[in-house]
């Protein structure tokens, strides 16, 4: 079970949250963004694909790509030690993260699980989703349904089960811990599939209400 509230609580008391490390952790993940922004319409754009989905396929890119490159690691830590235990690079990008949320820093069995269970999963489901939208196959909207269902319940499992218990080993203190690492790196796993699984609901409905018209005028 992760730490009490103490050890994130014990690093807000440094002179600011913006060190070297939450400079460096979002200019990271900006980066990441970016490259999968470019990437993401370029192999829209080579495969005619139109402009929702090259915006659709940018944010699978970045998905992917935080699965593998960011949540793998930490998986990978976290089954044989910690990332508080660890001295790599990217266990330095955790333990700036384990700030806001110190089940991070101690391999919390919920968050280790999720984890495990996203980086195999949803790194595939969003492989999947990609050539499927490239090459317009039949089976695009299943997949895409299905990663987005998996990105809200690990959202819902990462934090319900802390939030039942009174969030102690949340570290809300400043702006920088809940608004960009709580609320913001997260509820974007939130937000994005929620609006990948409306535009889902609609177009499989275009698609049965075309059906339905071609029916008719045979």
């Amino acid at each position: 079970m992760a730490s009490p509230a103490a050890s994130p609580s014990s690093s807000s008391s440094s002179p600011g949250p913006l060190s070297r490390t939450s400079v460096a952790s979002l200019a990271v993940c900006a980066a990441q963004l970016g490259l999968c922004g470019v990437l993401g319409r370029r192999l829209g754009r080579r495969h005619g694909s139109s402009r929702l989905d090259c915006w659709v396929l940018s944010w699978l890119c970045y998905d992917a790509l935080v699965h593998g490159t960011l949540e793998g690691p930490f998986v990978y830590l976290s089954l044989v030690g910690s990332v508080a235990e660890s001295d790599s690079i990217i266990a330095s990008l955790w333990k700036e993260y384990g700030i806001a949320d110190a089940r991070w820093l101690h391999s919390d069995p919920t968050v280790v699980s999720l984890e495990i269970l996203t980086v195999v999963l949803d790194s595939l489901l969003a492989l999947i989703l990609i050539y499927a939208i490239l090459r317009q196959k039949h089976y695009r909207h299943f997949i895409q349904i299905t990663l987005c269902v998996c990105e809200l319940y690990g959202g819902w499992m990462t934090f319900c089960p802390e939030w039942l218990i009174g969030s102690p080993s949340l570290n809300t203190s400043n702006w920088l811990y809940l608004w960009v690492y709580l609320v913001f790196f997260n509820g974007v796993w939130v937000v994005i599939p929620g609006l990948l699984l409306v535009q889902s609901w609609v177009e499989l409905k275009m698609m049965h209400h075309e059906r339905s018209d071609t029916k008719k005028v045979q």
